[in-house]
């Protein structure tokens, strides 16, 4: 199967032949997969070197000039590092951009904790305005990343190599997966693989979306009208990242909620593989299991 990844580097560099706007901004990160780009392109292929903040400064400035930016790097690389100029240069100056993150919370773990970016959407809730797609298959990374190159808006794309079994559409708002009546589990991304081998016995409503921002409050209000307001949000990255949204969305409704994700209350910063830091995280099927069904009351 081709990768989240590759899916991308391909889908950008056509759209750099067609789309005389489009400007790629790097930092090292990736620049060996747009050499072809590159010779045809290399006034909009920009390689700043190890300077993740210039790179973001680089991409404000292009939009600035009426060119639509698309920046790439590892998560905490693209967000993290350069978060003031995210603030600052994209943000305050109103001007949008394309950022799109590969490595997910914990795709890369033999390269240490440094690698490692569970907090990038729970940072990117302080600054308004943001879209944030979270795929959970490669084959849904092409509609989501041609919608935001024509756009004008900000737009983070996070990649993974965690993967679901299937792609689903990519509409906005969530997407019924399996009816229930106990309660709504909530899945983002390559979380719905986990959540429906732990769901499969389990009389709930699973619902699926790659669009986590803006958070569909709606299609969660019907869902819990059609189940129970009990709701398990599980997200690829810091626990709890959307209880906030669920909860405006309930403000009315007496309810109760479960946030699961990457756990707050140490760092993981073993190496080990991805599969080890799902489990570590309580997000692998078994644990997921245990967990919903005794928040749903066994």
């Amino acid at each position: 199967m081709i990768t989240m990844r590759e899916t991308f580097t391909e889908i950008t560099s056509a759209a750099l032949d067609e789309d005389e706007r489009l400007a790629v901004v790097l930092a090292d990160i990736s620049a060996d997969r747009f050499t072809g780009a590159a010779v045809r392109h290399p006034h909009r292929v920009l390689n700043v070197g190890i300077r993740e903040q210039a790179m973001i400064g680089v991409a404000g400035g292009l939009a600035l000039t009426g060119m639509r930016p698309i920046v790439h790097t590892i998560v905490p690389f693209l967000v993290e590092r350069p978060f003031e100029q995210l603030k600052l240069d994209l943000n305050h100056q109103g001007v949008g951009a394309v950022l799109v993150g590969t490595g997910a919370s914990y795709d890369y773990p033999s390269a240490g904790r440094t690698h490692m970016g569970p907090g990038d959407v729970a940072l990117l809730d302080t600054l308004p305005g943001w879209t944030v797609h979270v795929p959970g298959h490669p084959d849904e990374v092409p509609p989501l990343l041609r919608s935001a190159l024509r756009g004008d808006d900000l737009v983070y794309l996070r990649l993974s190599d965690r993967v679901n079994d299937a792609a689903l559409g990519v509409g906005p708002g969530w997407q019924r997966v399996r009816r229930g009546g106990r309660g709504v589990v909530l899945a983002v991304g390559p979380m719905l693989r986990p959540v429906l081998a732990a769901t499969a016995l389990l009389d709930v409503t699973v619902l699926y979306t790659p669009t986590i921002r803006p958070f569909d409050g709606a299609g969660l209000r019907a869902a819990v009208h059609d189940a129970a307001p009990e709701v398990v949000l599980v997200e690829p990255y810091l626990s709890g990242t959307s209880s906030a949204q669920v909860g405006e969305a309930l403000a009315d409704l007496p309810h109760r909620i479960r946030a699961l994700g990457v756990r707050r209350d140490r760092e993981l910063r073993a190496y080990g593989t991805s599969d080890e830091h799902e489990a570590a995280h309580g997000l692998g099927p078994a644990a997921l299991a245990g967990t919903i069904g005794a928040f749903l009351g066994g």
